[in-house]
């Protein structure tokens, strides 16, 4: 693809807005469009962020000729029924996280992209910033030795919000508790072999869970996931010869630690250009320039793989969310 790549956001939200101020420090990115429910709020962020075209409706903006590829940011509920609504109408897609409510949705978004032959891939920022991506390569290079441990949560306090509205895939394990368990992937390069957890739920949410992975070989993970408990937010990697401490917040960290027994710690800063969400739509627009029609670095086959386990963890609560079929 030749000159800039031109985007359309569909919704216009907090995280949307987050995503168009990344999209801005991007040379090769075009805004060129937003879609709302109504055209008065399309309005009002296309005038904050100078987007040419303004659509009332989600399918007005999903049907848009001038757009390459739609960032969908509307609730965790509305992902699949967005995501194969701009996928029949020709657009690449980068939807947010968590990429469905099931996997089994998932599973409907992947089937249409490849028949579809049109670039998908999750939103799941933190493996594309810097921080992030240094500890993989500690890791990688064998640093710290075998991985043996990870340590991560994350939980904040609120007490409004679409996080508590369980039509929409509220609770805290969607919204938050993929982060840590994105950071025991990282990790362990690939899925536990056994699950343990439990979860206080109320109205239909989980407001927090703790979550122990068991890996091949002995590897443990402890994860937590909190929407009314504030949590610490560090993430600790530890193998056999040292420590990883990804600092607060570990999701999009600027800061590490390296410890290895015997020589003085190490610490890095990381700086993240821009506000960070642009080092993922950097990718979708590499990718898609070179032709390919998934992403390597978050390939669908992990998207499928993560949704499995937050189904398999949901399972063990027993909660299903109103009217969500497998």
């Amino acid at each position: 693809m030749e000159g800039k790549i031109k985007w359309g956001i569909l919704a216009t939200g907090d995280i949307a807005k987050k995503f168009a101020a990344g999209l801005k420090v991007l040379p090769d990115a075009g805004l060129v469009a937003v879609g709302s429910r109504t055209m008065e709020a399309a309005e009002k962020f296309g005038r904050q962020f100078g987007i040419p075209s303004c659509h009332g409706s989600y399918q007005e903006l999903a049907s848009d000729p001038e757009v390459d590829v739609v960032y969908i940011a509307t609730p965790h509920s509305l992902h699949k029924e967005n995501c194969l609504m701009c996928l029949k109408a020709g657009k690449a897609v980068l939807c947010e996280k968590p990429f469905a409510i099931n996997a089994g949705e998932a599973r409907e978004m992947v089937d249409m992209a490849s028949r579809e032959k049109l670039f998908l891939m999750e939103a799941m920022w933190t493996r594309f910033i810097p921080s992030i991506q240094q500890a993989q390569a500690w890791i990688n290079e064998g640093v710290i030795g075998e991985v043996r441990m990870v340590e991560a949560g994350f939980g904040y306090r609120d007490q409004v919000g679409i996080t508590y509205d369980p039509n929409l895939g509220g609770g805290s394990l969607l919204d938050v508790g993929v982060y840590p368990i994105t950071i025991a992937d990282i990790a362990f390069k690939g899925p536990p072999q056994k699950i343990a957890s439990f979860a206080h739920v109320a109205g239909g949410i989980d407001e927090q869970a703790a979550i122990i992975f068991s890996y091949e070989g002995g590897g443990l993970a402890l994860l937590s996931s909190a929407v009314r408990t504030r949590t610490q937010g560090d993430a600790l990697i530890m193998g056999t010869e040292g420590m990883i401490k990804i600092h607060e917040p570990f999701w999009r960290s600027k800061k590490l630690s390296l410890m290895v027994p015997g020589k003085e710690e190490e610490q890095l800063d990381v700086p993240m250009l821009g506000n960070g969400y642009n080092y993922e739509a950097a990718e979708v627009m590499g990718c898609m320039r070179a032709g390919k029609l998934e992403s390597e670095v978050m390939p669908l086959s992990k998207t499928l793989e993560v949704m499995v386990i937050l189904d398999a963890i949901r399972g063990q609560w027993g909660l299903k969310y109103p009217g969500e079929r497998a």
